[in-house]
């Protein structure tokens, strides 16, 4: 498909570097997904662009074995509001995002966390930046707290000093 060589020739790519043993492979989707003045015809044309390369990325992996050992994080730098703009769009939304995270000893099937009725903010079980990225540190292996150090007068990791493993999905 034409509209996925992109996306699909980048997840290819990552599958090569993963499979050689390269520890961290992050593929960037060449859309413009800041959807405020056409969200619908926007990520339609997005998500048609990356759908069938990361699913075929993902099958790839599951069957080859590396998924066991192989964390994939989807994410975006933020959510959209709940209300449109003009009609058309929607404005970033920093109180409510969605991620989603395969392999690597993750508990699958699982929806954690929701909005409030409106999609406004976060209201049940809700996470924090640190801490999704101490769940992927320890997925990688890695203890965030012991990444500490000291730096300018102030203890520094990079979860800064905040976060936890989310519990529901490295038990």
């Amino acid at each position: 498909d034409p509209r996925s060589r992109s996306i699909g020739t980048k997840c290819l790519m990552a599958r090569r570097l993963i499979e050689s043993g390269v520890r961290f492979v992050q593929v960037y989707s060449d859309g413009e997904w800041d959807a405020h003045s056409n969200l619908v015809e926007n990520h339609t044309l997005h998500a048609g662009e990356v759908d069938r390369p990361i699913a075929g990325l993902l099958t790839d992996l599951k069957q080859t074995g590396m998924l066991d050992d192989t964390l994939v994080v989807w994410h975006s730098e933020f959510g959209r509001m709940p209300i449109s703009q003009r009609g058309l769009g929607r404005d970033h939304n920093p109180h409510a995002m969605t991620a989603w995270m395969a392999g690597a000893g993750i508990q699958g099937g699982q929806s954690i966390g929701a909005t409030d009725e409106f999609g406004y903010k976060a209201a049940e079980r809700v996470m924090t930046y640190h801490d999704l990225h101490a769940t992927m540190l320890h997925l990688l292996g890695m203890d965030h707290k012991r990444l500490t150090y000291f730096f300018n007068g102030r203890h520094m990791r990079l979860t800064d000093v905040h976060g936890e493993p989310i519990p529901e999905l490295i038990s």
